[in-house]
């Protein structure tokens, strides 16, 4: 197994709007989509996507959405075993509004992510031992990601946490003990409590978390590209000029796609420009994991670039 990730699934309910509706106001709205999102269920898409064999733990409701869930995961050969179902729950799921400049907003109800675990991780030990890399959202609860990010630690296994979406109930504790950190502008303007309105003052704030002990710090910055910053390098990668359509999953397709191009051979700056590129395809059509190049398209992405 090359990549575990330990996360949320969602049922993505997206509305294409022409604009929010005021207080009380009934507006029509020109279409509609349901997928299968959730932060952790899209990274592990898009890395399987790529060819990366992935195994998920993640827990689903007992409701109609749960059996389609598990189902559009095996159907990208992800590995189920400790995808499993809460009696009684509802699964999670995300009202999105997406806007004609394709600018999103987004509901999460966490439904049965809630439950997953500290346990759910010690069941999955065997397995998750196999693994390369060890991938983290925040969609699942805190103590169960502490407890992911100690497994990762006990077993020498590399762990990604991204946070999102950001909590400043974060322990930068086990931050510091995770291998990569990777939060968008927003994320880190809530962690940090400093302003991310330029390039400048993004390194700044990373920068304070470099201080804090955490090794990598890797900015997805949108339209602006990527930057990379640790206590002795700062590298920026440039995004790709596209027409973006949808830019609902975007930071999730470049979490998949950095943990696939990483575990291949380590190359974090490589990691990142591929991700980069895999990202800016992902924008240009709607929806999150329908959205997702394949390792071919993003090959060839590239070298047109």
């Amino acid at each position: 197994m090359d990549i575990a990730i330990i996360g949320s699934n969602m049922v993505d309910l997206i509305s294409y709007i022409d604009k929010m509706p005021k207080e009380g106001e009934t507006l029509e709205a020109p279409d509609f989509e349901i997928g299968c999102g959730g932060k952790g269920a899209n990274q592990a898409v898009a890395a399987a996507k790529l060819g990366s064999k992935v195994m998920m733990v993640t827990k689903v409701g007992d409701d109609l959405f749960a059996d389609n869930t598990i189902q559009n995961l095996k159907n990208f050969g992800i590995d189920t075993e400790f995808t499993n179902k809460v009696p009684g729950t509802s699964s999670g799921v995300a009202p999105i509004f997406v806007d004609p400049e394709s600018r999103n907003r987004i509901l999460i109800i966490k439904g049965a992510n809630k439950h997953l675990s500290p346990d759910d991780v010690d069941r999955a030990a065997e397995k998750l031992k196999k693994c390369s890399l060890i991938v983290l959202q925040l969609e699942i609860p805190l103590p169960t990601i502490y407890r992911a990010i100690e497994f990762g630690n006990e077993n020498g296994i590399p762990v990604i946490l991204n946070p999102a979406p950001a909590s400043k109930e974060l322990d930068f504790e086990y931050v510091c003990k995770c291998d990569f950190f990777i939060p968008n502008e927003s994320e880190l303007e809530t962690l940090t409590e400093m302003p991310v309105e330029n390039e400048e003052q993004i390194q700044t704030a990373a920068l304070t978390l470099v201080e804090k002990g955490v090794k990598n710090v890797i900015v997805t910055m949108g339209s602006r590209g990527v930057m990379w910053v640790t206590k002795d390098h700062i590298q920026t990668v440039s995004s790709h000029n596209v027409d973006a359509i949808d830019t609902t999953g975007a930071g999730d397709a470049f979490i998949g796609c950095f943990s696939h191009y990483f575990v291949q051979d380590g190359d974090v700056l490589q990691a990142m420009k591929m991700a980069t590129a895999f990202a800016a395809l992902s924008v240009t059509k709607r929806g999150t994991q329908t959205s997702y190049p394949t390792l071919e398209q993003t090959e060839s992405f590239t070298k047109e670039k």
